[in-house]
């Protein structure tokens, strides 16, 4: 097996019963006048936010219990983003579930005698299996609500109502939804090759999607969510593969002789892809059409060229070439073939990934002897290490709302995938799985949010 350029030298979602929407009183109410989070800044400070557990509007014990779960649920997910501290149910003054959930209930200075600057307030009621909640969304300070929705389905759509409230409050917090409704694609190895993998943004309902037989690697997203690009080997060499995440259903993309690798889709439609082939005997990327037709070859160099990744707006693409020596990241105009280096500092600097506003680029590279994720701003300016001091660190790709960065890290023994926020703050594990896991992939959001 041919290596190009390696970072170093060396439950599917159901159909939900679900009758959403029902927006509690705002009246009197802007939101235009709230700017809690910049989502822009990568120094953002985070917000002091009070989750006291959820009051039981249902007097059974299955109600309560239900309770607890929501207001675990939404520790972990609202905690994940990076964008809120939340305080200590310790510190509450206000009683454990007898506090209100409406505006008139609410003591509002026993919340910002403790610091809280938001305060999320809620009520599960259960009744002939019919689960509802509802939440509430307060600013303690100005006394007011920010946000409130109610949600209604089985006992069985509970994440799935609670992860519907946080994407819609970041929403509402940001302009920008959140990471609540994404999924993460990774390669690991398996007993007899390498699969890819899918689990939701926290590393919850792993799941594995190829067959675990053959290797497969360099999983890709379409714009869309919907289906995933990647290489397999099931055919004896190495060949680019697509498959509808939801259905299962696989077609062989390209097939060309030699090598057929490192495939990315074009946004913002994904009506084309990019990969490097060789079938003209050199490593070069090209682009081809939705059906595996070689529309272009875009780079010409003697060096090998690989892993394209595109600017939002599909104008720009980075990648990595050999063509100065050693491997580096250069961005092309697609529009007019002008191509710049952008990384100078480092000798092997790979796998390069846009950030969804356009603005950064990540990217691995080698620091001290062992390879570190970086990020710089798309005109080569700006140069930052995120990580340093753990391992191999590799194969970086952003979230859709660009706050956090997904990268796989031997900082533990074997690769394993790790997030943090685009900061570099908050460096912690996905999921834990035997064998190695790498190449991870964030999706757009999933379905309709």
């Amino acid at each position: 097996m041919k290596m190009l350029y390696p970072s170093t030298p060396s439950r599917c979602i159901k159909t939900a019963f679900l009758c959403l929407l029902i927006v509690l009183a705002m009246a009197g109410t802007s939101f235009a006048n709230y700017d809690y989070i910049n989502i822009s800044d990568p120094f953002q400070k985070r917000i002091p936010m009070a989750l006291p557990v959820p009051v039981s509007l249902s007097e059974n014990q299955q109600t309560q219990q239900i309770a607890g779960s929501v207001a675990d649920l939404l520790h972990r997910s609202l905690d994940f983003t990076g964008y809120f501290t939340l305080i200590d149910s310790r510190a509450f003054l206000d009683a454990p579930g007898r506090q209100g959930i409406a505006t008139r209930e609410i003591n509002f200075k026993n919340w910002r005698d403790i610091g809280a600057e938001l305060l999320i307030t809620g009520g599960v009621r259960l009744e002939e299996r019919i689960l509802q909640l509802e939440f509430r969304l307060f600013d303690p300070f100005r006394q007011e609500l920010v946000f409130g929705k109610r949600y209604t389905g089985e006992v069985s759509d509970l994440r799935k109502m609670v992860l519907r409230f946080c994407d819609e409050m970041i929403s509402r917090l940001t302009g920008d939804f959140g990471v609540f409704n994404t999924k993460i694609a990774f390669a690991s190895e398996t007993q007899n090759g390498k699969a890819i993998y899918l689990c939701d943004f926290d590393g919850e309902n792993l799941r594995r999607l190829t067959d675990g037989i053959h290797i497969a690697l360099s999983p890709a997203w379409s714009p869309d969510g919907r289906s995933l690009a990647y290489t397999s080997y099931k055919n004896g060499k190495p060949d680019i593969f697509v498959r509808q995440v939801a259905t299962g259903n696989e077609k062989l993309l390209a097939d060309h002789e030699g090598l057929n690798i490192t495939p990315a889709w074009v946004p913002p439609d994904g009506t084309r892809l990019a990969a490097t082939l060789s079938f003209e005997g050199d490593e070069e990327i090209y682009l081809l059409t939705d059906s595996g037709k070689v529309d272009k070859r875009l780079t010409r160099s003697w060096g090998v060229d690989v892993s394209p990744a595109f600017s939002p707006d599909g104008k720009k693409m980075a990648f990595v070439s050999g063509r100065a020596g050693s491997p580096q990241v250069y961005v092309m105009n697609l529009e007019t073939g002008r191509t710049s280096r952008l990384t100078f500092e480092g000798r092997y600097n790979t796998q390069p990934a846009w950030s969804p506003r356009g603005d950064r680029i990540a990217y691995s590279g080698m620091s001290g002897g062992e390879s570190d994720i970086f990020v710089i701003n798309a005109d080569g300016s700006g140069l930052r290490q995120l990580t340093r001091n753990s391992g191999k660190n590799e194969s970086p790709d952003w979230s859709p709302d660009g706050n956090m960065i997904v990268f796989s890290s031997t900082r533990k023994g074997d690769s394993s995938i790790y997030v943090m926020t685009a900061s570099g703050s908050d460096q912690r594990p996905l999921v834990d799985m035997p064998g190695n896991q790498s190449l991870p992939a964030w999706s757009p959001p999933v379905a309709a949010p």
